[in-house]
């Protein structure tokens, strides 16, 4: 204690036993530079109970030579300096969440990966190929249409039957294709480099994990993922393509964990809970005590989206899985079946890079990247970053190029590698080129 407090100077000693709740105040100003967060974190409720916290760790040993009269015996606290040094909770991540994925079998990811399987058949053929392309699948029936302008020369009902079938299902479903070309009012404005359509976009980016994604998203993914592995080797041979996870968080731990999953009609519940406990929750998480399990809840789930017989699919529904969870804002629009001049599609890609290398190299624990763009126009209206405190990181942001040529070239996505992104999240996964650190470094 002796040596800590001959570490302070006596101005600072004198300041803290005067007045500790201001001394409190002003070093947590510190920490939360943003005037719209300073009154919930630095109210007088939440100052008094760190200030409690600290004080009743820290009571004055009545042998002490310090003793100070009139305060309570208290010295400046000497762990103090650890609630100086935290990292204010993050205005993105609430304390209690949850967060859910699919598999590939999932309805509405069977037409994610139709759509970008067709773009990337364009693409092969075609680099330069504009697509916008959506699936739709109904009780027997798979409807894909679009707008296409592209030299390839693309069978898009034999691609989706292809993808129907590679996700694992054989049951017959009738392909129907409604393409046309472009609007040229759009091609117009795309054709100077300009943006495809309006819109906003949102990149985020936390060191909570080495995937800079927030820890649940990265565990739900797997969970789901683990499912189709368990699947596609044969190891569980009773289930089937179609299923979900989801997870939920409390002060940074697993509140409750949830798997749904089609099988077979000859296993009962009970074994599946106890497989998928054994081989893939376990194999995961490692320790699972204190965490509720919940394996398919109804009892059963035999028939799936085979044929979209249990539900329809769509492309598009899913875009809080394919990005952050819900936990950071979504400008609205989905990235399946679009090419990159697309800014629904690059921009989010190009905002996540930019999050990714601000994170990366050192400049905030978490950072939200945000732009904005009109139609025809390569200039973005707005490029706006934040970290998990409310502090501007704008400058940062704005030393990267936004405009959609750019990003198609900094990010080469002139490429047939689209279809991989549709199932288990765009982001957090290698191999993509917007996951990729310069060096750790802001460029």
């Amino acid at each position: 204690m002796n040596l800590q407090l001959n570490k302070l100077s006596r101005l600072r000693r004198e300041y803290w036993l005067n007045d500790p709740l201001a001394t409190l105040r002003n070093k947590l100003l510190e920490r939360v530079p943003n005037p719209a967060h300073r009154a919930t974190v630095l109210s007088s409720s939440s100052l008094r109970l760190l200030l409690n916290l600290t004080i009743h760790q820290n009571r004055m040993i009545s042998e002490s030579n310090d003793r100070v009269e009139g305060k309570d015996n208290l010295l400046y606290p000497f762990p103090l300096w650890k609630v100086f040094s935290l990292r204010i909770n993050s205005m993105f991540l609430p304390k209690t969440y949850a967060v859910e994925s699919v598999t590939v079998g999932h309805p509405d990811k069977i037409c994610d990966q139709i759509s970008d399987a067709i773009l990337d058949a364009c693409l092969t053929q075609d680099p330069e190929s504009r697509v916008a392309m959506e699936a739709f699948g109904s009780h027997g029936h798979l409807i894909v249409g679009g707008e296409i302008t592209t030299h390839a020369e693309v069978d898009y009902g034999a691609v989706a039957k292809r993808v129907y079938n590679d996700v694992g299902y054989s049951s017959p479903v009738e392909v129907s294709a409604y393409v046309v070309r472009q609007s040229p009012d759009i091609a117009q404005g795309v054709d100077t480099g300009g943006a495809g359509d309006q819109g906003i976009m949102y990149g985020y980016a936390t060191n909570e994990t080495p995937e800079y994604m927030p820890k649940a998203v990265v565990i739900v993914h797997k969970l789901a993922q683990g499912l189709e592995k368990l699947r596609r080797s044969g190891e569980v041979k009773w289930l089937r393509p179609d299923g979900k996870t989801q997870v939920t968080m409390e002060n940074g731990k697993i509140k409750n964990l949830l798997v749904s999953t089609q099988h077979s009609e000859d296993v009962g519940v009970e074994e599946i809970k106890s497989t998928l406990i054994q081989k893939l929750i376990v194999p995961l998480l490692g320790d699972i005590s204190g965490i509720e399990i919940l394996v398919n809840p109804t009892g059963k789930f035999v028939i799936g989206a085979d044929s979209f017989e249990a539900d329809t699919g769509l492309t598009g529904r899913k875009i809080m899985v394919d990005t952050y969870g819900g936990l950071i804002p979504h400008g609205g629009g989905c990235f399946s079946g679009k090419d990159p001049s697309k800014v629904d599609r690059s921009g989010a890609y190009m905002a996540r890079f930019v999050a990714k290398q601000i994170v990366a190299g050192g400049h905030a624990d978490e950072c939200l990247v945000s732009v904005a763009y009109a139609i025809g126009r390569a200039e973005p209206l707005m490029v706006h970053a934040v970290d998990g405190a409310g502090r501007t990181l704008s400058d940062l942001a704005m030393k990267f190029d936004f405009r959609p040529r750019a990003i198609i070239e900094r990010l080469n996505l002139r490429r047939p590698i689209y279809r991989e992104t549709a199932a288990y999240g765009h982001f957090g996964r290698p191999g993509f080129p917007w996951e990729e650190i310069n060096q750790g470094k802001v460029v």
